[in-house]
C-alpha cells in the first residue's frame, strides 16, 4: 500500500524535474523542495526519483556549448578516456567557473586518475558552488581512503548522509569507518 505522504512526494519531484528550470544549475529554485523531499521521504523509490531529479538539474546548463562539453566529458568518462574527459571538463570549468557540476565532474576524472590533490581542489570549488553536493562529499570520501585518511573520509561522509539520508553505499562505509576508528582508539 502507496502512503498518501510518499505519494505526493513522488508526484511533487517529478512535477518539479518536469517544470521549466529557473536558472538551470546549483541556485535553480525547483532544489529547496527536492532537498526537503529527500529529507522526508521514508521511501526508497521516492528518494531515487527525487535523487535522479537533482542530478539532473544540477546537470543542465542553459548554455549549449557547456551541455555538449559535459556529455562528450562524460561519454569519455565510461569510454576510460581519462586525458581526453580532462580536456573537455578542463573547458567547461574555464566557460563556467560558476557551474559546481562542471567542477565535479572534473574532480571525478581528476580522482580516477589518481590525482587526489587536484580531486580535492576541485570538490571545495564544488562545494562553494553547491554546499548540497552529496556526490561531492561521498567522492571527497574516496579520495580521502585512497590516501589513507579514514578520519576525514568519515567526516565527508557524515556530511554527505547529513544532506541525503538515503545513500546506502556511503552509509555503510561510514559505518565501517565509525567502528574502525572506536577500535584503535581503544
Amino acid at each position: 500500500m502507496i502512503r498518501l505522504p510518499s505519494l505526493l512526494a513522488a508526484v511533487t519531484a517529478v512535477i518539479l524535474a518536469l517544470a521549466p528550470p529557473a536558472s538551470a544549475r546549483q541556485d535553480d529554485a525547483r532544489l529547496d523542495t527536492l532537498f526537503r523531499v529527500l529529507q522526508d521521504t521514508r521511501d526508497d523509490a521516492v528518494a531515487q526519483a527525487t535523487q535522479d531529479a537533482i542530478r539532473s538539474i544540477w546537470l543542465e546548463h542553459p548554455g549549449p556549448e557547456i551541455r555538449d562539453l559535459m556529455e562528450e566529458g562524460v561519454q569519455y568518462l565510461f569510454a576510460e578516456r581519462f586525458t581526453d574527459a580532462l580536456a573537455m571538463f578542463d573547458r567547461v570549468v574555464d566557460l563556467a567557473p560558476d557551474y559546481a557540476e562542471g567542477w565535479n565532474r572534473r574532480a571525478n576524472t581528476h580522482y580516477l586518475m589518481g590525482d587526489y590533490a587536484a580531486a580535492v581542489a576541485d570538490i571545495r570549488t564544488a562545494l562553494e558552488l553547491e554546499p548540497r553536493h552529496f556526490p561531492a562529499l561521498a567522492g571527497l570520501g574516496l579520495i580521502y581512503l585512497a590516501i589513507d585518511e579514514p578520519g576525514g573520509a568519515l567526516r565527508a561522509f557524515d556530511g554527505a548522509l547529513s544532506i541525503n539520508p538515503h545513500l546506502k553505499g556511503v552509509r555503510a562505509r561510514a559505518d565501517e569507518l565509525r567502528s574502525d576508528l572506536a577500535g584503535e582508539a581503544l
